[in-house]
């Protein structure tokens, strides 16, 4: 039997190389699975809500949205709603523009909050905050019927919370932005960019306390009042919620070497 043998040309020829690994996709909507399931949440409970008949649309309505005369009566002439509507109301939408709104801006600020206080602390920092809304505008609409719905007060929560990390001092970010330092309230209000982008939250809010709406129907109330709640909230005690940033890699020589 023949064997072919190779010269030493073939034998000592060089492999060719592999082509690079492609990089991993990655996702169009990078979200923390507590802020998706959120938004999710919300989705559903406005979809539930629109297939309801008008008689139990309203009944939903009343049971899980925040009304202030609630609280300005005795408790004898209560139901039990009082102690849930505080927080469901913030689960509920009146309209396709006002979830889609409420939406948007619950992924660019709640994202850094969430990735950076956990989904524990994500939770019952929207109860707490949500409540917080509800309290300041039952204080400044004492005895009204309206009717409270919507995140926006969370949402305005975690932008106040947003404002002690997500803006650094100076214009440039080296890392995520859920990793940088907290700020202190008084190094808060000494930064520019927070400076800059309270002030336009505080005219976007006064143009809707005046009447002039943002985006939507302006036909339908905003509770410019619950926003500024939530938002005070989120920025004095953003602290409580925080937690302990992992330590900084220490460079060693042989990190100074391959540098």
């Amino acid at each position: 039997m023949n064997e072919q043998t190779s010269g030493p040309d073939e034998a000592f020829q060089p492999s060719q190389p592999e082509p690079p690994a492609r990089p991993p996709r990655q996702p169009v909507f990078n979200l923390p699975p507590a802020l998706l399931a959120t938004l999710l949440l919300l989705i559903l409970i406005y979809a539930v809500q629109s297939l309801l008949p008008v008689y139990w649309s309203r009944w939903f309505l009343f049971s899980f949205g925040f009304i202030p005369l609630r609280y300005a009566v005795s408790l004898a002439e209560q139901g039990p709603q009082l102690y849930w509507t505080p927080v469901t109301y913030s689960l509920l939408h009146g309209s396709v523009e006002h979830i889609v709104f409420n939406g948007l801006w619950l992924m660019a600020f709640g994202a850094p909050v969430v990735r950076r206080i956990g989904t524990a602390r994500y939770i019952i920092f929207w109860v707490l905050s949500s409540a917080a809304s509800a309290a300041l505008h039952a204080a400044l609409n004492w005895g009204s019927e309206g009717l409270l719905i919507g995140a926006s007060g969370v949402v305005s929560g975690l932008m106040g919370a947003a404002c002690r990390f997500a803006f650094p001092p100076g214009r440039q970010m080296f890392g995520p932005a859920h990793l940088n330092p907290r700020l202190s309230v008084t190094q808060a209000v000494q930064s520019r960019t927070v400076i800059m982008f309270m002030l336009f939250w505080l005219v976007g809010n006064a143009l809707i306390a005046v009447g002039i709406p943002l985006v939507g129907d302006g036909s339908q109330e905003i509770a410019w009042d619950a926003h500024i709640g939530g938002f005070v909230f989120g920025f004095f005690l953003f602290a409580l919620f925080d937690r302990k940033l992992p330590p900084e890699p220490v460079p060693t020589p042989d990190d100074e070497l391959q540098s």
